[in-house]
């Protein structure tokens, strides 16, 4: 009997929660030119991402002994109609899987001619024993 407890106790371990997301920034008039997924863990790391996107902006706080920062960069783009957004995480073994969405617009779409950078850059819990954080594109 332990040792039933013990395997369900293991499984249900395995079926965590997804980590709620903390949408920290985003829009489409990001200063980052390429397409670009980061991860950040300290301060430092989050002050270097922030200029390279934001500038001379603000920098939202993030408690970094709870949270991390995940950030997805589409990069430009040559018309209004793209945009992304951060969905949801799943744990995935010692990997923290971010889901996101992009959007881009109808071949036959009227969009206005704009240089657009669309980006989401969102905090999300840290985890005990995840290691890894891997990026995935849904439909």
């Amino acid at each position: 009997m332990p040792f039933m407890l013990a395997l369900i106790a293991a499984f249900l371990m395995t079926l965590q929660a997804p980590a709620a997301i903390r949408s920290i920034d985003k829009g489409l008039d990001s200063q980052m030119d390429a397409a670009r997924q980061a991860t950040v863990r300290t301060a430092a790391e989050w002050e270097a991402l922030w200029r390279l996107h934001g500038g001379e902006r603000t920098r939202p706080a993030v408690d970094f002994g709870k949270e991390m920062v995940v950030a997805v960069f589409m990069g430009s783009r040559p018309t209004a109609g793209f945009s992304v957004e951060i969905v949801g995480t799943r744990v995935d073994g010692p990997a923290l899987v971010v889901q996101y969405r992009e959007t881009r617009p109808a071949a036959d779409a009227f969009v206005a001619q704009v240089l657009t950078m669309p980006y989401h850059i969102a905090a999300v819990p840290r985890r005990a024993g995840v290691t890894d954080v891997r990026f995935e594109k849904i439909p």
